[in-house]
């Protein structure tokens, strides 16, 4: 195995994820029964993606650093959601963390550009694959009961408006302020957790979904809350759009090892490595 796989799976075995069970759900008949039916088990990630995570990836341009360097004194840190992040860059991230090539993976890239989604060659090559959420994906990891009864309006698992601006609550706009200041995006993780474990899906970044039409859902600290609801999507915004609102979160898909197991496979590659220095400096003697 590559170097860089190892890296990769070292961090992903650490990355919080959850489990979206359940396969085989309809979809939900209040939207038409369009959105929300998949038929097999996956895992999300729990938070968007970070501008940590994505700047090491090399997948971006630069601009992603906005909640730092936004030319109004904005300082969020490097845990703020990578936004100003095209589609594009996104899959390409998600390859990145697939194979540690940023045109090798779900998606295929050639000379920088964009050619087909292949998860099912991504699958059966690398096993674990990760991928932005199709709309699918997305909306029945926000929407989607716990218990299985159906869809809630909102991802906190009620038709209730979500609560505004708090550590418990959501990050969107109400006319006001959150916490004395004007909106801006919160750190990857703040806030409340939803109906399946996942935090911000409702409000701080709009998100990805993988489709060439430029789908985004889930609302942006500038939204109101009609943006954060499960019949609210935007579809027009373009595969190379970026904007500080929009960021991403990605799913897991195919064979996941479990951390203790992905850690024994690094541990054996690192004896192994000690093992033939040893070899080497043996036979210069």
């Amino acid at each position: 195995m590559m170097i860089a796989g190892l890296v990769g799976l070292c961090g992903m075995a650490k990355a919080a994820f959850v489990t979206i069970g359940n396969a085989g759900n309809a979809a939900d008949t209040a939207n038409g029964g369009i959105y929300g039916d998949v038929a097999y088990t996956y895992r999300i990630s729990v938070t968007e993606v970070t501008i940590a995570e994505f700047t090491a990836s090399g997948a971006g341009s630069g601009n992603e650093n906005y909640w730092n360097d936004d030319g109004q004194g904005t300082s969020v840190g490097p845990n703020a959601p990578a936004s100003r992040v095209s589609l594009y860059e996104a899959m390409q991230y998600c390859n990145y963390i697939t194979s540690g090539n940023i045109n090798l993976g779900a998606y295929v890239f050639s000379g920088g550009n964009y050619q087909s989604t292949d998860r099912a060659s991504a699958v059966s090559t690398y096993g674990t694959v990760y991928a932005l959420p199709t709309e699918d994906e997305w909306y029945k990891a926000a929407y989607f009961k716990t218990d299985a009864s159906g869809y809630s309006l909102y991802a906190n698992g009620t038709a209730n408006v979500p609560t505004h601006g708090t550590a418990s609550g959501w990050n969107y706009y109400n006319g006001g302020y959150v916490n004395g200041a004007p909106n801006y995006t919160w750190t990857a993780g703040y806030g409340g957790v939803e109906q399946n474990g996942t935090v911000n899906m409702m409000g701080n970044v709009w998100e990805w979904m993988e489709t060439s039409s430029g789908v985004i859902r889930g609302g942006g600290y500038h939204s109101y809350e009609i943006g954060l609801c499960s019949s609210n999507r935007y579809d027009s915004a373009g595969s190379s759009y970026e904007d500080g609102a929009i960021g991403f979160r990605v799913v897991s898909i195919g064979v996941v090892p479990e951390p203790a197991s992905a850690m024994m496979l690094i541990f054996g590659a690192g004896i192994a490595v000690v093992i033939n220095r040893a070899r080497r400096s043996a036979m210069r003697r």
